[in-house]
């Protein structure tokens, strides 16, 4: 639901017979999560949602108004009733008397807290002073892409006219904070027949004295001007129309995947990257059209969008009439240097004495003509909510600019909202990043025991993974097991055969395309036979070659493209065998190919130290739980081999050991995850046997 892009007008979601039961926060939270459910009301994180409600006081045992509101940093889609700030109402009036003025409004911010009732920890954000000072019961802000199209028009007073005669008003731009608070404060009074206000290049504020009413007058209001857009639109062509043709998606994909990790090189400097590919018909209309650069350099307009976007994006230099990605690729290093200078002469110009150092000056939007958007950010969540970002703010171009002229915010204000020392203030709140925040994993083997007990350890540092096997049921199993525990974002499934090339070469670009590159390769996939020599057959002999050897091979040297490209170094795991070191009966075939894994990681290691390419291989033994190699017949085989029943297996695999103690999935997991960290930054062609002590094993 919240993913869609339905077309047409909103639906009216609401369900008297389900609001009936709902107290009046209850009613709040049912109505934020209604508009928060579709994208064209407003994007994830964006808008405000209001209730005042008489509530007892826990103090004085009185009946009190209290301001429910959404906190700092909710999202009214997916909020649940902690996400709303809780502020005594005549507490909050009462900062009317503190106040010194616009030049003073920030530390106003600071005050919001001795207004809490009922000790919730919950901040209140920026935009509390809006929803209290608004004479109604019921108030909404929605950032809807209609509205801002607006708000965002070069005549918008007097299309707003137009549009909703004296039902919604206009207010010229004025930063989120007490004073534009008292500003729709002065409104209400003024229009007390006014439904709603149109801030310029911000966004919508409606109202009303029930829940329902004023989630009816949200909804109303955003249909009546995606009616009124659609109409102007007929009359038009988008962005000026086209200027060149969209690549078939094959290509676009193919371009987007040689370009993202040579991007990612370049952006990944104090933080590793994580990328995001759009290209929905909405991006490709824009990225075609004849006002793709005339637009893209006025910038975004609404606050929310510039704050998750930069003020605007770099257009790549690249012609799909002659789609020469060599030669986009030469231009592109000094096109990113060239936007980061950009950014820094808009940072002097702009500066202020209290603002902040300047931050990471790489773009984060990169339009690509033809193919589509791409955007980076230190993780995928961040990186596609700013494409989604970037997606509303072409929305709102194309409605100004098919309604009147679209203008961007002006530079300063931008900044003044980019800097912002509450902005800063929340970012410095923001938690310490995991130890593997914005790399990304490739792992084989992904659907068995140790690949996805490897994937749980580094998905919980932060890490995103792509989990390939050429089990599709399997591995969907797991990934879901994954997702559920993570989230979608960071997790994602390509189903691989380790010994075909073109299987191994279209893994890695799915990977690129979801995440923009690799960091972690956990070479993992596996068989297990047993047989005496005489009963080892040539195909067998070979099987285990094709998949324990030649498949190391080639997902290995996939990786080192990538790494090559991406010029920021990168970690191989090898996930061996005690058997690749010590002989077993019974195994020749296995052990071999294992022994072979071994070297090959040493011979990459030597190949890879010059490049910041680390290499090193975990050898696990008898690893019985969720190992799917112990599924088939090597069970019964290695049973047979050393004179043992199946249910005494794991026993004799214990026994054997020094410490006497049983290996799991997880313990192989630990100690990939050692590798892939920081900890392990000066190790490269080493050994960790995890195989609780096996003397004819040892290293040394």
């Amino acid at each position: 639901m919240r993913d869609a892009r339905s077309q047409g007008r909103l639906e009216m979601l609401w369900d008297d017979k389900h609001a009936s039961s709902l107290s009046e926060s209850a009613l709040l939270l049912y109505r934020s999560n209604l508009l928060g459910s579709d994208k064209r009301v407003t994007n994830y994180g964006g808008g405000n949602t209001s209730a005042k409600v008489m509530e007892r006081d826990p103090l004085s045992g009185d009946a009190t108004q209290v301001l429910w509101v959404k906190g700092s940093g909710g999202d009214v889609g997916t909020i649940r009733l902690d996400g709303f700030a809780t502020l005594y109402m005549d507490k909050v009036n009462a900062l009317k008397g503190l106040y010194r003025g616009a030049a003073h409004e920030d530390e106003m911010v600071a005050y919001l807290p001795h207004c809490t009732f009922n000790l919730n920890p919950r901040a209140a954000s920026i935009d509390t002073p809006l929803h209290a000072f608004v004479p109604f019961e019921h108030v909404d802000h929605m950032h809807p892409d209609a509205i801002i199209a607006i708000a965002a028009s070069e005549n918008g007073e007097s299309l707003t006219r137009e549009i909703f005669g004296d039902a919604i008003g206009w207010l010229p731009w004025k930063r989120p904070g007490f004073e534009l608070g008292l500003w729709l404060e002065k409104f209400c009074r003024d229009n007390p027949h006014a439904d709603g206000v149109i801030l310029q290049s911000h966004g919508l504020f409606t109202w009303a004295k029930t829940a329902k009413q004023c989630y009816e007058k949200s909804i109303d209001t955003i249909n009546q001007a995606i009616a009124w857009f659609e109409q102007k639109s007929q009359q038009v062509a988008a962005f000026g129309g086209a200027a060149t043709k969209q690549l078939p998606s094959e290509k676009r994909a193919v371009v987007a995947a040689a370009l993202m990790p040579a991007i990612r090189g370049f952006v990944s400097g104090a933080h590793h990257m994580v990328g995001h590919f759009d290209d929905s018909e909405a991006v490709l209309e824009f990225v075609c059209s004849n006002q793709l650069r005339p637009l893209a350099a006025l910038g975004t307009s609404c606050p929310d969008h510039f704050l998750r976007t930069k003020i605007c994006p770099l257009v790549i230099d690249f012609d799909p009439a002659n789609p020469d990605v060599d030669a986009c690729l030469e231009k592109l290093e000094p096109a990113i240097a060239d936007y980061r200078v950009g950014h820094a002469a808009y940072y002097e110009r702009c500066k202020r004495p209290e603002s902040p150092p300047m931050r990471d000056p790489n773009a984060v939007v990169y339009l690509v003509p033809g193919v589509g958007l791409i955007t980076y950010a230190k993780d995928k969540a961040t990186a596609r909510i700013s494409a989604e970002f970037y997606v509303n703010a072409i929305n709102v171009m194309r409605g100004a600019s098919a309604a009147s002229a679209y203008n961007g915010l002006p530079e300063q204000e931008a900044f003044d909202i980019e800097y912002w020392q509450l902005e800063e203030a929340k970012l410095q709140r923001l938690p310490k990043p995991k130890s593997l925040a914005g790399r990304i994993a490739f792992v084989t083997g992904g659907a068995g025991g140790i690949g996805a007990a490897t994937a749980e350890r580094l998905l919980r540092e932060g890490a995103c993974v792509m989990l390939a096997d050429i089990d599709e049921a399997a591995l969907q199993t797991v990934a879901d097991g994954l997702i559920g525990r993570h989230s979608a974002d960071v997790v994602r499934t390509t189903t691989m055969d380790v010994t075909n090339e073109d299987a191994v070469a279209k893994a890695y670009a799915a990977c690129v395309l979801e995440y923009g590159g690799v960091d972690i390769l956990v070479s993992n996939a596996g068989i297990a036979s047993s047989a005496s020599i005489e009963d080892t057959s040539l195909e067998l002999w070979n099987r285990n070659m094709s998949i324990l050897s030649t498949g190391y091979f080639l997902v290995s040297r996939a990786a080192f493209g990538v790494f090559g490209t991406q010029k920021l170094g990168g970690s191989v795991i090898f996930i061996g065998s005690k058997n690749g070191l010590a002989a077993s009966p019974g195994a020749a075939a296995y052990c071999t190919a294992k022994a072979s894994e071994i070297h090959l990681a040493r011979c990459l290691a030597l190949e890879g130290a010059g490049s910041g390419i680390r290499v090193n291989t975990v050898n696990p033994d008898a690893v019985l739980q969720g190992s799917k190699i112990w599924s088939g017949d090597w069970l019964e085989e290695r049973a047979k081999a050393y004179g043992k029943d199946v249910a005494e297996l794991e026993q004799h695999y214990i026994q054997r050991s020094l410490l006497k103690r049983a290996v799991l999935p997880e313990d192989i997991a630990e100690a990939v995850y050692f590798f892939a960290c920081e900890s392990a930054s000066k190790s490269t062609g080493n050994i960790i046997n995890v195989d609780a002590g096996n003397v004819q094993a040892f290293t040394r």
